[in-house]
């Protein structure tokens, strides 16, 4: 468990994920439902999966049918958490992609800690996203997120109807993105499932404010494109101004459909971001 410390974790424990929307889960968490107050009325059944609290496994039904059910309740709702991780050739950077784990850890850890499911969705790679419920899967998915590596394009329009596509009620969605590609706007279809949306824009100082000077020969670290460039004092303020307008540019196009917006750069410290200024933002309670 090397992506979070012992005293971070402890730290985490008594936190939770915060939707600013009424929640649908699909068996008891701890997100309080204003369904039914503070009441805890059955819903339904549904089969067992490693991970689920084993506390609510029906044992009548499985003494009588021999099929390992679980209860399923209306007042409290799971959440399921999906993050959707960058792991494109750009976010090699800088250590951008660790930050993307670290941050996907600690999330995920608060959102298992509080017993909702969490599925983990990257891009280019697309295909069944791992789902992780209940604490003792923290191993599992430090595991899996420890084993991402970057490579690849952005090809963030069909990363984000991947991710829609995937059937399941409204939660939490979390970007973790640089969002260095002209498809970034597709981003705001992701509050189209109803679902919360939070974007953490992982930026290094080379992307903000690169200290090249002269004549220069820029390579696309995704597409190998090469372009000449001769950089002067005017042309780096003229970057650094566009890069400033395009991160306002984000900012409001996300909060536009509801979301939230949060920039992280890559010598920012995870533990101090996460038990401050995210909870101000309204992503942690």
């Amino acid at each position: 468990m090397s992506l979070l410390s012992p005293s971070f974790m402890a730290r985490l424990e008594s936190l939770q994920l915060h939707s600013r929307h009424r929640l649908v889960g699909r068996f008891g968490g701890e997100h309080s439902s204003r369904r039914y107050g503070n009441t805890v009325d059955f819903a339904d059944f549904r089969e067992y999966h490693p991970g689920d609290d084993f506390r609510r496994i029906d044992y009548h039904v499985l003494a009588r049918l021999d099929q390992v059910l679980i209860k399923l309740f209306e007042a409290d709702d799971e959440v399921t958490v999906r993050i959707l991780i960058d792991t494109s050739a750009s976010m090699s950077v800088e250590g951008k992609l660790q930050q993307a784990k670290q941050l996907a850890a600690a999330l995920g850890f608060v959102a298992l800690t509080a017993h909702d499911a969490v599925s983990i969705h990257t891009f280019p790679t697309l295909g069944v996203p791992p789902r992780f419920a209940g604490r003792a899967l923290v191993p599992d998915m430090f595991a899996y997120l420890e084993s991402l590596a970057p490579a690849g394009p952005t090809p963030f329009a069909q990363a984000a109807g991947h991710l829609l596509s995937r059937s399941g009620p409204p939660g939490i969605t979390v970007v973790i993105s640089d969002l260095l590609t002209p498809e970034w706007q597709s981003l705001m279809r992701l509050r189209a499932s109803g679902s919360d949306l939070t974007v953490f824009h992982i930026l290094a100082e080379e992307d903000v404010a690169p200290e090249f000077a002269g004549d220069l020969m820029l390579v696309d670290r995704e597409g190998g494109e090469r372009l000449t460039v001769s950089v002067t004092d005017e042309v780096a303020r003229s970057y650094r101004d566009r890069v400033a307008a395009w991160q306002d540019l984000v900012q409001a196009k996300s909060r536009g459909v509801g979301g939230v917006y949060i920039p992280v750069r890559t010598d920012q410290e995870i533990e101090g971001l996460l038990l401050t200024s995210w909870r101000d933002a309204g992503v942690l309670r």
